[in-house]
């Protein structure tokens, strides 16, 4: 097991200080991912903290068939690899089958597996077999020790560079909660955790033919994280949430995001003294 784990040029995990998974939901096209990453690479830099860029090629699991989806494999991988040599900092992208694993991580550096394909082995055995760092999202139907399965199926294909993301449970119809004791159940794992603070504000399906969610709780779950004991925050920016492709419901204001990182710096230092 390798808790914590090395993501140039930072370790994660175990004993080191709090990071971050920031960037926009989905690539909305070239220009503005490259904004997105300048701008949180400059904010990163000015707070001192270990960060990873995130975006997604695609959202293949869209509530409506009409759902913004992104560029695709081809040209999604090629904005994230101006990205990564841009501006120097680790990237994560999700994968959706097996058979786009080693084109993916011959881009980034960190392979995502989303929460609803979480158990899916041939996708997991792929990931891992690309020997990148895996991070598997907690399905929204699974118990956080339901995740040994998904960890071992990284192992014993051969890759411990596993990390595991909290990203809410359902409760009921159109809701999740977060439960906090979910981060040091998993953490039980020797794995790092990371809590995903914007998708566990959403509301699945809330406004009908997509995702609602309530993002003025956002800097409170992420709070309650941190509190927890979380080894990193995931955050969906946005520089207008609003009028955002994907996700406009939860993603994090990018003029707001300083101030909430900065908070969260302070009381994760507090809490690890």
């Amino acid at each position: 097991m390798m808790n914590p784990l090395h993501i140039p040029p930072f370790h994660a995990g175990k004993g080191k200080p709090l990071f971050f998974i920031l960037g926009p939901c989905v690539i909305e096209s070239r220009h503005h991912t490259l904004y997105m990453a300048e701008m949180l690479t400059k904010m990163a830099n000015e707070l001192s903290i270990p960060f990873v860029f995130k975006a997604s090629f695609d959202k293949a699991n869209r509530t409506s068939i009409h759902g913004f989806r992104g560029p695709g494999l081809e040209e999604g991988l090629a904005i994230l690899q101006e990205v990564r040599e841009t501006f120097h900092m680790p990237v994560l992208t999700d994968i959706h089958d097996a058979g786009q694993a080693k084109a993916v991580a011959a881009v980034v550096d960190i392979l995502q597996i989303p929460a609803f394909l979480s158990r899916q082995t041939d996708l997991l055995a792929a990931a891992a077999a690309t020997e990148k760092v895996v991070n598997i999202k907690k399905g929204q139907f699974l118990a956080p020790w339901d995740m040994k399965e998904a960890v071992n199926k990284c192992f014993e294909s051969g890759n411990q560079q596993v990390m595991l993301t909290e990203r809410g449970s359902c409760f009921g119809y159109n809701n999740l909660v977060a439960d906090m004791r979910a981060i040091p159940e998993m953490q039980k794992l020797d794995v790092p955790v990371v809590f995903d603070a914007t998708h566990s504000a959403q509301l699945p399906g809330g406004r009908g033919n997509e995702t609602g969610g309530m993002r003025e709780f956002v800097p409170t779950l992420a709070k309650s994280a941190v509190a927890a004991g979380a080894d990193g925050i995931f955050m969906e920016i946005h520089h207008d949430p609003d009028h955002a492709l994907s996700d406009s419901a939860t993603q994090w204001p990018l003029d707001k995001t300083f101030e909430l990182i900065s908070e969260l710096k302070i009381l994760a230092a507090i809490i690890r003294s």
